[in-house]
């Protein structure tokens, strides 16, 4: 999973940019500025009830095409001790920098980018991570002859690639019937529990948007889309976007291990909703044409809809343990 998307001459990420129509999919923030304006406005009240710490740093993991970033700025801009945050974007993708530097072409003074989290400089941090952890490599095992067994890929008798059962194995609690698939991630909860020790050193806060599963449990998530549509994982390597469900079980236990707390997961429709959605629409849709109007309806749906994003997209945030909750309930 991590070469056929990260490989440096032939990975689906490192030789294409997959977003909007011409690509394989679309992301929150490219279907509305509403998006990026209200995570900008969640980020300036958690920097707020952190203390407002000074010298903080924006930092965005796999930021796309650069449009959140731009939203959240825009926003940013009007808060009076972060107008001029510097931007640290994590990104190894040569093509997908080169748009984010298109994009942010009116902040290039305060742009900087970074193949690792490592890289960004020891400050507080408003971390933002929309569809990031889902892209990060998941190993699976197999429930087979009451172990669970490492599921790998090698070759069929035709010389295909296929899915088989290997000698490694996992010690888990878990039961399940023969045949079962439980995922785990160890990249996606390293990075979260680097994230989590760098908020309760440094301070600042992270807000994770994705899709996935509130509790770890096991299920085949793994798969492959292209062209909006969902395709086979093993049929074209390199030329598929690969993903799996976010775990947020797993995720919140890393931050905790990393010294932070995190917040949630809630819905991102209800996350939406509860911080201005609508709100936000009917304001950009005064005084606009029908078309304009019929436009912003479908980006809220789009973004908040039980049956689209709302439901399965899932927002987290973490803060350092000392600090009130933001708008955050049932927190794990």
């Amino acid at each position: 999973m991590a070469i056929c998307l990260g490989d440096p001459d032939h990975g689906y990420y490192t030789t294409r940019d997959p977003l909007g129509a011409a690509g394989d999919f679309t992301t929150a923030p490219e279907i509305s500025q509403m998006f990026g304006e209200i995570v900008g406005a969640w980020l300036a009240h958690a920097w707020r009830l952190t203390g407002a710490p000074p010298g903080a740093r924006l930092v965005e993991l796999g930021p796309g095409r650069g449009t959140l970033a731009a939203d959240v700025l825009r926003v940013l801009a009007r808060i009076p001790g972060l107008e001029g945050i510097p931007v640290d974007l994590v990104e190894t993708s040569p093509v997908l920098r080169k748009r984010q530097a298109e994009t942010l072409a009116a902040h290039a003074g305060r742009v900087s980018w970074h193949d690792r989290l490592a890289g960004v400089p020891g400050a507080p941090l408003l971390l933002v991570a929309n569809e990031f952890f889902d892209a990060l490599p998941v190993r699976q095992f197999v429930r087979a002859a009451g172990a669970w067994r490492e599921r790998v890929v090698g070759l069929d008798g035709t010389g295909a690639l296929a899915f088989g059962i290997g000698p490694g194995q996992i010690e888990t609690a878990f039961d399940a019937p023969e045949g079962a698939i439980l995922e785990v991630s160890p990249a996606a909860n390293a990075i979260a529990e680097e994230i989590g020790a760098r908020i309760a050193r440094n301070g600042g806060c992270a807000i994770v948007f994705d899709y996935g599963h509130r509790r770890t449990a096991p299920g085949d998530t793994l798969q492959a889309v292209r062209r909006h549509g969902y395709s086979d994982p093993l049929a074209a390597p390199g030329e598929s976007d690969l993903t799996a469900h976010v775990d947020f079980e797993a995720l919140a236990k890393a931050f905790r291990a990393g010294g932070a707390v995190p917040h949630g997961p809630i819905g991102q429709g209800e996350f939406l909703l509860a911080l201005g959605l609508l709100e936000r629409a009917a304001r950009l849709g005064r005084g606009r044409g029908t078309a304009a109007q019929e436009a912003l309806r479908a980006a809220v749906e789009r973004l908040a809809g039980p049956d689209a994003m709302g439901t399965l997209f899932k927002a987290m945030a973490v803060t350092p343990a000392d600090v009130p909750p933001p708008p955050f309930p049932n927190a794990i």
